[in-house]
C-alpha cells in the first residue's frame, strides 16, 4: 500500500474539543494506492498551538472525509482535481468539530508529495 500526502498545511484555527481550546490546524490530502485501487482523503485535526514553536498534533480534534475510493491509480490531474476541493471539505470537518481555519493565517508553507 502507498500512502501519499498530496498536501499538507498548518493554519491558525479555532476549536475547543473536549474541554481544550485548540488554536491551529493542520489540513492534509492523502491519496491512498494499493492493489489497482485509489483513494483520495481529506483530514483535519485542531491542536493547542500555544507558541510558534508548539505543532503538537493531538489526535481527538480529528477528522477526514473520504471524496474518492475507485480502481485507477494516482495521478496529477487527480491531485489537482482534489486539491481544488480541499478548502471546502475542510471547513465542512471543522464546522462539525464547531471549529474554524483561518486560510488567511497559514502557520507554515504548503507541503506537497
Amino acid at each position: 500500500m502507498k500512502n501519499i500526502d498530496v498536501y499538507r498545511q498548518y493554519f491558525s484555527a479555532e476549536c475547543t474539543f473536549n474541554g481544550v481550546k485548540r488554536r491551529g490546524a493542520v489540513v492534509w490530502l492523502n491519496a491512498e494506492s494499493d492493489s489497482g485501487m485509489i483513494k483520495y482523503t481529506v483530514g483535519v485535526s485542531f491542536f493547542p498551538y500555544t507558541n510558534a514553536e508548539d505543532f503538537a498534533i493531538s489526535y481527538d480534534a480529528c477528522g477526514e472525509k473520504e471524496l474518492l475510493y475507485t480502481k485507477g491509480r494516482r495521478s496529477k490531474k487527480r491531485d489537482e482535481q482534489y486539491l481544488a476541493q480541499v478548502q471546502t471539505v475542510a471547513d465542512e470537518i471543522a464546522a462539525s468539530m464547531q471549529g474554524v481555519i483561518h486560510w488567511d493565517k497559514p502557520l507554515n508553507e504548503a507541503q506537497y508529495g
